[in-house]
């Protein structure tokens, strides 16, 4: 975002709290020692700086409202309110909103009591999926491959509460069959704006094996994503979830995210975000060819009817690198090297996990470390 921001001759500076190794010194960025769920602080911040406008990036401070916060004292902020960021913040609301609005998604049971949870999961015929229902930085939904493995989720979650308050509460949903899609626009409460489609790989080790993470690589545009499936998305899925918003008082402005499956029965909704998505957006923005300033301010300007972005006919690829022992226990500290290697070699790298240390050294410092991304026709 800091790096696609940083294009707009609209921009001067950057602050990016807390920002990482690789915002620290790239151009018109300044770190911010500033933790994302601090809202007050930020808030001071952005006051004290005049920020022209804020963009929100990851989903737990737009679930805590910090789009409230900031909106409430008249300032430009890029993403959904909380009450439309539960569409993320919380999968029994998600799963319920769709139900309402006639989404297509998968069958769901939702429960906070083990013992009920262990007795339908007994009842069923095939492998559900079992996913907590609040925030769990992606690491939440597990496919059990048994029922005796589907009681060991359901006692981690609910009785040892694996992911502290995120598994209160949890969903056994109907696995799903069919290839994944992540389709996401933007919105300015009424009016949406498709990006392209993209997808991701959430398993850790190759030919789909491993436990869920946050995303392992991606690529864009798909070829899975044909105009008439664009559409029938559009129809099916945004433009319902826009609608329902708006009814409900909390017209949806930002990213919006469809995580889709592609069933035989057409395309159903796996889950929401409701922000960019990662690694979706390292392969998305690269093939941005429009001022995404304007595009952000057209959105949170509520007129967003009046701006087409404009797309490269080019095709990306990331892939990302993560510590090892991601997603459970990993070492930090670790010194990277090659980044200005591949940097020359046309790639862009873009980073998550990283840091400087006292030396001034690039380090590791979270469990996914670098997305390295390549562009080229196709």
């Amino acid at each position: 975002l800091a790096w696609k921001l940083s294009q707009s001759p609209r921009v001067d500076r950057i602050f990016v709290a807390p920002g990482n190794g690789g915002t620290a010194g790239a151009d018109k960025c300044e770190n911010v020692v500033l933790s994302s769920d601090d809202l007050p602080g930020l808030l001071r911040f952005a006051q004290e700086q005049r920020v022209d406008l804020t963009v929100v990036g990851p989903e737990a401070p737009l679930v805590a409202g910090l789009v409230d916060l900031f909106e409430a004292a008249g300032l430009a902020v890029f993403g959904p309110v909380q009450a439309a960021a539960q569409l993320e913040g919380s999968k029994a609301f998600s799963k319920k909103f769709m139900l309402e609005h006639g989404i297509p998604t998968g069958r769901a049971e939702i429960f906070d009591d083990f013992d009920t949870a262990v007795q339908y999961v007994r009842k069923l015929t095939a492998p559900p999926v079992i996913k907590a229902s609040g925030l769990a930085a992606g690491k939440g939904v597990i496919l059990p491959a048994s029922p005796e493995e589907a009681v060991s989720v359901l006692r981690e979650m609910l009785v040892d509460r694996r992911f502290g308050a995120a598994s209160e509460t949890v969903l056994v949903e109907e696995r799903l069959e069919g290839p994944e899609l992540s389709v996401l626009a933007f919105c300015d409460g009424q009016t949406l704006r498709i990006m392209p489609p993209a997808q991701d790989h959430k398993r850790l080790l190759d030919n789909d094996q491993g436990p869920n993470t946050g995303g392992m690589g991606a690529f864009s545009p798909s070829p899975l994503a044909t105009p008439a499936l664009l559409e029938e998305v559009e129809r099916t899925v945004l433009r319902p979830t826009l609608a329902g918003m708006a009814d409900a008082g909390t017209p949806y402005k930002g990213v919006l995210y469809a995580g889709l499956m592609l069933t035989a029965d057409g395309p159903k909704v796996l889950e929401f975000n409701c922000r960019f998505g990662d690694p979706e957006t390292q392969v998305i923005l690269p093939l941005l060819e429009s001022d995404l300033v304007d595009i952000m301010l057209a959105c949170v300007e509520g007129r967003l009817d009046q701006v087409a972005p404009r797309w490269s006919d080019q095709a990306a690829v990331t892939v990302v690198m993560a510590s090892g022992g991601y997603p459970s226990s990993y070492p930090k500290g670790k010194v990277i090297t090659g980044v200005g290697e591949a940097a020359a070699k046309g790639c862009l790298v873009f980073h998550a996990g990283t840091a400087l240390d006292a030396e001034d050294r690039l380090v590791t410092s979270g469990g996914r470390v670098l997305a390295v991304t390549g562009r080229g026709d196709t």
